[in-house]
């Protein structure tokens, strides 16, 4: 076994939450809170369809953590000359095979959720479940993986942006609200930012295993530019947005977090190879704390 953390046991209940990958479920949240309050402001809040939603993208994420787990072990992605954290099946705490399995039972369980919203709130429902299931699939798997060929970054913003925030609000609202579409650009970019950390981090070893991530194609001193340009995506649309009349003056909370936006700005341009692993942390708190924010900014300012 290789690179197993103390104290965790081959095929252990503890050795599933490190699959799960707990500290990436803020990315899952986040869009959900801020298209729930989209909802709520346009008078279309339902406590069942919203907490469908949150459950439904949680195992979503989860899922994708697993089926990338075992496909990046599979592609020789994974070796024990990874910087990240404990990857399961590639340290023997988790079979392939047990990972498989789990996240077919982990996708069962999300298609179950999708039905209801399906039935609460039509087709659409339907298209936006299988397209996340197959993107999470796609990204580390199948004959073209959209993480190794440099698609990671636009998929991730999509699906984590637009797909999930509107997504959100429509199973409650039963249509998408403007704002719903605004907002989805600062949290799509902040989700964004915590994916360009992680392949930052990876740059070398991704390289020598061919996995071309845009973090790869760009370099270091690209990828920081991305961080950095993300971040300023982010900032900009509240300001825009109270401008332009779409939200009043407490739409302009998400810029209360921008001196801990600075502060992991600098933290990444800083941080090297390990070090990485702590401002990855630190971009997934921001996109929560800037999220919430953002939230209590649209359901009040009205």
């Amino acid at each position: 076994m290789s690179g197993a953390p103390d104290g965790v046991a081959p095929g252990s209940a503890a050795a599933w939450v490190l699959a799960a990958r707990p500290k990436t479920l803020p990315a899952a949240l986040a869009p959900v809170v801020v298209g729930t309050a989209c909802a709520w402001r346009e008078g279309g809040f339902r406590a069942g369809p919203a907490m469908a939603a949150l459950a439904g993208a949680l195992l979503l994420q989860v899922g994708a953590n697993l089926a990338n787990d075992v496909f990046d072990h599979e592609k020789g992605a994974d070796t024990h000359e990874r910087l990240g954290p404990t990857r399961v099946v590639q340290s023997g705490l988790l079979s392939g095979a047990a990972v498989r399995a789990g996240t077919a039972a982990v996708f069962a369980a999300a298609t179950a959720i999708g039905l209801y919203l399906a039935a609460v709130a039509g087709w659409p429902v339907v298209a936006i479940g299988l397209a996340s299931i197959a993107a999470a699939l796609a990204y580390t798997g199948g004959p073209y993986p959209l993480g190794y060929h440099g698609f990671g970054d636009l998929f991730v913003f999509v699906f984590f942006g637009p797909v999930a925030v509107c997504g959100s609000a429509f199973v409650q609202a039963l249509r998408v609200p403007e704002l719903a579409w605004w907002t989805a650009l600062p949290v799509g970019a902040l989700t964004t930012a915590i994916l360009v950390v992680n392949n930052v981090r990876d740059i070398d070893t991704d390289a020598a295993a061919g996995k071309r991530t845009l973090a790869v194609r760009l370099g270091r001193g690209g990828s920081l530019a991305e961080y950095a340009a993300l971040l300023a995506v982010a900032y900009l649309v509240p300001a825009l947005l109270v401008g332009s009349g779409r939200l009043g003056v407490w739409g302009l909370l998400p810029l209360a977090s921008l001196p801990l936006a600075l502060s992991r700005a600098r933290r990444v341009a800083r941080d090297r190879g390990r070090a990485l692993n702590a401002s990855l942390a630190g971009t997934a708190q921001l996109l929560l704390v800037y999220c919430v924010l953002l939230a209590a900014g649209v359901a009040l300012g009205r």
